[in-house]
């Protein structure tokens, strides 16, 4: 059988990271959190579960993961975010495929929960996230907030038919928040690496999502969290270019 390290970043995650480390004790043969100075108890709710912590300043998403995955101590990583748990039908696939490793990386569904409701349609359902994967073909890359794992050329991968739980949004309140908190990595992640908006494309691309999220990925049919969800990720896209061109125009420097 592979041994599989199970890699997690944190930062305050008292309320979920329990749940989380609770759902992978049955796959890991090791459990990492990577926590960026947690002022709450997320540090004793990991030591409760025996983990293995280290404490490592936030350096944004793609570099804190791609940290994380340095420390780990097997090369066959499951990825996970605090917020995140496996479901009783994907610890069983993991154990098939720690038992017969055939692929460079596995791909998921992951179902998000939003405003106390299991979405089935948007683009939370199925929201793929490639999680299972060989460390030795694979880093993560992408865009701040929008981390991603990018494997090797020549990989293989193969997608998984069953759910990575989310716990995505509790509320309006943590909605807002987040879509402006994003936005604001987002512009400056753009910022950062060169990038500028183009005229109009603000309200462009933030039309283009709500049209997306609503019609084409059949948002309508969850009624009024359908019409939410389409309305804030339409906001971010809109925020995130105003935001890059704020940026630009008042001639801030890149952050190191």
């Amino acid at each position: 059988m592979i041994p599989l390290s199970v890699v997690i970043i944190s930062f305050n995650e008292e309320k979920d990271i329990g749940r989380c480390l609770e759902s992978v004790k049955e796959v890991a043969d090791e459990i990492l959190v990577v926590d960026s100075l947690s002022t709450d108890s997320t540090p004793e709710v990991c030591q409760s579960f025996g983990v293995r912590f280290i404490s490592h300043t936030f350096e944004g998403y793609v570099n804190q993961k791609n940290f994380a995955l340095k420390e780990a101590k097997y090369d066959h990583v499951l990825s996970l975010d605090a917020d995140e748990a496996l479901s009783e039908p994907l610890k069983k696939v993991i154990i098939d495929i720690k038992n017969n490793w055939e692929y460079d990386g596995y791909i998921f569904n992951r179902r998000n929960r939003y405003c106390g409701k299991w979405m089935r349609f948007t683009t939370l359902y199925p929201d793929r996230k490639l999680r299972l994967f060989d460390r030795r073909k694979a880093q993560w890359a992408g865009y701040d907030p929008h981390d991603q794992v990018k494997m090797a050329t020549g990989s293989s991968v193969m997608r998984i038919h069953a759910d990575l739980l989310h716990w995505a949004m509790e509320d309006l309140e943590e909605q807002k928040r987040k879509t402006l908190n994003f936005a604001e990595i987002a512009a400056r992640a753009y910022a950062d690496s060169g990038k500028k908006p183009w005229p109009g494309q603000g309200l462009i691309h933030g039309s283009w999502r709500f049209f997306r999220e609503y019609f084409f990925q059949l948002g309508i049919l969850e009624g009024k969290h359908g019409i939410r969800i389409a309305w804030y990720s339409a906001r971010y896209a809109y925020l995130k270019y105003t935001l890059l061109k704020k940026i630009i125009s008042h001639g801030d420097k890149p952050s190191d």
